[in-house]
């Protein structure tokens, strides 16, 4: 009998408020998209991914501009507070939705990681298949960033992180068992957290 292919899903926390930048910075255009549609197009690119978005419940803006891309859009009818909360909603859904088991995974990344290529993606994923390590990780110049894969068996870990915790404190307790991926593109570590950020990239577009 052949054996299932694996699920793999991508978890998007989208339901930041963006106080470092002082406006909402998914909906920022970065060439003739948003940073947010340019990162959810990336990955509708990739075959066999299901790709969820969180965002709160009162964002209309930022769904419309969601659901123009093949993501699925959830928002709960609480708005989270924490990146760890927006995991947890997607983590839900994904376990009801689709019934994953412990051979598949899911992989995190942050929605403001809009410079990420489809084709480095793709080799983070065969890489990541032909590892056994619970968690795998890109570097850039030793520096971790995204996106962060787990098995779909460490998924019901995300409940037992304590409230004042974050989600670096399920990746330290497989501290020993994580592969490490170095790259060079600094792609895995581009985000944008304040205007600074966002001029950079920007700059890089109009050239």
């Amino acid at each position: 009998m052949t054996a299932p292919a694996r699920q793999l899903f991508a978890v998007i926390p989208a339901a930041g408020l963006s106080r470092r930048m002082g406006q909402h910075k998914l909906l920022l255009p970065l060439g003739d998209k948003t940073i947010l549609h340019r990162l959810l197009e990336t990955l509708s690119n990739i075959k066999g991914l299901q790709t969820i978005v969180v965002i709160r419940p009162d964002d209309d803006a930022l769904k419309q501009e969601a659901e123009k891309t093949s993501a699925i859009v959830v928002q709960p009818s609480v708005a989270p507070q924490e990146m760890r909360e927006s995991v947890t909603v997607a983590i839900d859904f994904i376990t009801k939705r689709f019934s994953p088991i412990e051979t598949d995974s899911w992989m995190l990344i942050p929605a403001d990681h809009p410079v990420l290529e489809s084709s480095l993606l793709e080799k983070f994923i065969d890489q990541w298949n032909q590892c056994d390590a619970p968690v795998m990780i890109p570097t850039y110049k030793k520096k971790r960033g995204h996106p962060t894969f787990f098995r779909w068996s460490l998924a019901k870990e995300i409940h037992t992180i304590p409230n004042d915790k974050g989600l670096n404190s399920l990746v330290a307790q497989y501290a020993n068992a994580i592969k490490e991926i170095p790259t060079n593109h600094s792609a895995v570590i581009t985000d944008i957290d304040n205007p600074e950020d966002y001029a950079t990239l920007l700059a890089m577009y109009q050239e």
